[in-house]
């Protein structure tokens, strides 16, 4: 089994669940990882029995609708929570979701995810964070139990997969993961398609996105870090979106020399901000955590309300502190806690 200590609390879970209500959550500002798990959860549950719907509350990406039927997917504002069981999928703590979603739920029933940040919120917690994505979770949890895996959901578990270790290439990349991944080959994922689907359908705002982030960057720490800004009006200016911004903060970290990439969306009243780096000693996730965020070693990301200008300095002395803790040898084990 790929989950022994996972898989039969999840088989008596989707016994549960036959015949019932079920909608799959997953955060704000959806990625592969998070709609990969919605589609593949919501087919094995349908095929299982149940009657299982997607809710988020912002819109598939563009670059992942080939994965979604639009009637898989359902709006807060066209949909009644009233007798549903509620899982969450990839979501590290019951705020993630986001506030439209949030206020419709009184609590999950199951929480499915690989953040080493997860609180544990849910009735359910299936939580292991050795594993590269939820999707690869998700995959062991059906492959163990038997369940059915069509061409669909194979491919929503193998983008889930791909895109979270960086097409292959992050460091939390197991022989698990090859293994997993070329058995959901077997049952119908074509990486060709999910290729050119994710890498090869970019608008010309996003481009233009990417040009002014390219143009912002610069070198802090000794060098060690190299951040880049995204400004109030950038969207309105080159017509992209929120989820444009995926991927951009990899450019940061894939300078040579540099340890962390950031990216900084400057929203006025609040910044989110997003942490890469190339070595998992740097656990970012512990930056994260400093300014109220989470994630994992390599991969974090956070939102606080402060004004730029004030939140800039700070940020730089918790780099600084925080390259002389790892430096030191002192660099925190912490597993859970935090967003």
């Amino acid at each position: 089994m790929y989950f022994e200590q996972l898989s039969p609390a999840f088989g008596t879970f989707v016994d549960s669940v036959r015949e019932k209500k079920v909608v799959v959550v997953g955060h704000a500002r959806p990625d592969g990882d998070c709609i990969g798990c919605q589609v593949a959860l919501g087919r094995v549950l349908r095929a299982m029995g149940a009657e299982s719907v997607c809710l988020n509350q912002d819109p598939v990406p563009r670059r992942l609708d080939f994965l979604c039927p639009e009637e898989f997917f359902v709006k807060p504002g066209e949909w009644k929570p009233e007798g549903h069981v509620a899982v969450a999928v990839d979501c590290a703590d019951p705020d993630r979701p986001g506030v439209a979603v949030r206020d419709l739920l009184a609590g999950f029933d199951a929480n499915i995810d690989h953040h080493i940040s997860n609180t544990g919120y849910a009735g359910l917690n299936l939580v292991d964070s050795t594993s590269a994505a939820t999707a690869e979770i998700l995959a062991g949890l059906f492959l163990d139990n038997g369940y059915p895996i069509d061409p669909i959901t194979a491919l929503g578990l193998y983008v889930g997969i791909a895109t979270d270790t960086g097409q292959f290439r992050f460091p939390s990349t197991t022989p698990r993961v090859f293994e997993i991944s070329g058995r959901l080959l077997h049952l119908g994922a074509d990486p060709a398609r999910a290729s050119r689907c994710l890498y090869e359908r970019e608008s010309l705002e996003k481009m233009k996105l990417l040009e002014a982030y390219l143009s912002s960057l610069r070198l802090e720490c000794g060098n060690r870090v190299c951040l880049g800004v995204l400004p109030q009006d950038v969207f309105r200016k080159t017509g992209a979106g929120p989820d444009d911004t995926e991927g951009l903060v990899d450019y940061a970290r894939s300078i040579d020399g540099v340890d962390i990439g950031v990216i900084l969306e400057d929203r006025g009243v609040e910044i989110k901000g997003s942490f890469r780096a190339k070595d998992p000693r740097y656990r970012v996730c512990d930056l994260a955590r400093h300014f109220g965020g989470g994630g994992h070693d390599c991969a974090a990301g956070f939102t606080v309300e402060m004004p730029f200008d004030s939140f800039y300095p700070n940020l730089l002395k918790v780099l600084l502190e925080h390259f002389r803790e790892v430096d030191s040898g002192g660099d925190k084990q912490e597993t859970d806690g935090g967003k």
